[in-house]
C-alpha cells in the first residue's frame, strides 16, 4: 500500500501554496472522498503542539503553513545578515568597477579578459554595484558604478578615498598580466 500521507505531505511542502482536493486525489489515484479522509488524518497529526507546521483547508484546497507561534523564530533567522562570499573574481570585478566607473560590462570583460556576466550580476545582487544608466553608443550598453552599500562595506565615504595605485606597481601588474597572457598563448 502506498504511503499516501507522505505523498500528500511532499506535494503540499513542495508546492508552497494551496492545492485543490481534486488535484491531490488525482496525484494519489484515489477518489476525492478517500483523499479528504487521508488529509483530515494528516491535519490532525500536524495539529499537535510539538509541530512547527500545520495544514490549512482553504475553500476546498489544502496548504502547508508555519504555525503562527513560530513566526518570531523565523524572523530571527530572516533578519540575520546574509553572509557574502567574495571570491577573487568578484573582488577583481568590483575593483575594476570602483576605479573605472561608470563602466560597461564589455569594458570590464576587456580588462579581465573573460566573461564577467556572473560576477556583475552577483555584485548587483549583493548591492555593491548598480546600473547607473546607459551609454550613448550603439546598443546602448548599461553603465555600472558602486553603491552606498559598497562605501559602507569598505569603510569609505566616497570612491575618492580608495587607495591610489602606485604607477610603478601598476606597471609591474601590467607586465605580470602580459607574461601570463604569453604563457597561456604558448600552451
Amino acid at each position: 500500500m502506498e504511503n499516501y500521507e507522505a505523498i500528500l505531505e511532499a506535494v503540499l511542502f513542495t508546492m508552497g501554496e494551496s492545492v485543490e482536493l481534486d488535484k491531490l486525489a488525482f496525484a494519489l489515484d484515489l477518489s476525492k472522498e478517500e483523499t479528504k479522509k487521508i488529509m483530515q488524518t494528516l491535519m490532525e497529526k500536524y495539529n499537535t503542539k510539538n509541530r512547527g507546521l500545520s495544514i490549512l483547508e482553504l475553500d476546498g484546497a489544502y496548504q502547508m503553513c508555519t504555525k503562527k507561534d513560530m513566526y518570531e523564530y523565523l524572523i530571527k533567522v530572516a533578519k540575520q545578515p546574509k553572509k557574502r562570499v567574495m571570491s577573487d573574481v568578484l573582488l577583481e570585478t568590483l575593483s575594476i568597477v570602483a576605479y573605472k566607473q561608470p563602466i560597461t560590462k564589455a569594458e570590464i570583460e576587456k580588462i579581465r579578459g573573460v566573461s564577467s556576466e556572473h560576477a556583475v550580476n552577483r555584485l548587483v545582487e549583493y548591492g555593491l554595484i548598480c546600473e547607473l544608466g546607459r551609454l550613448d553608443a550603439p546598443g546602448r550598453p548599461m553603465l555600472f558604478g558602486t553603491t552606498e552599500e559598497f562605501l559602507r562595506s569598505f569603510g569609505v565615504q566616497s570612491v575618492e578615498e580608495l587607495p591610489v595605485l602606485d604607477p610603478v606597481q601598476l606597471e609591474e601588474f601590467k607586465q605580470e598580466a602580459e607574461e601570463e597572457m604569453n604563457i597561456k598563448l604558448d600552451i
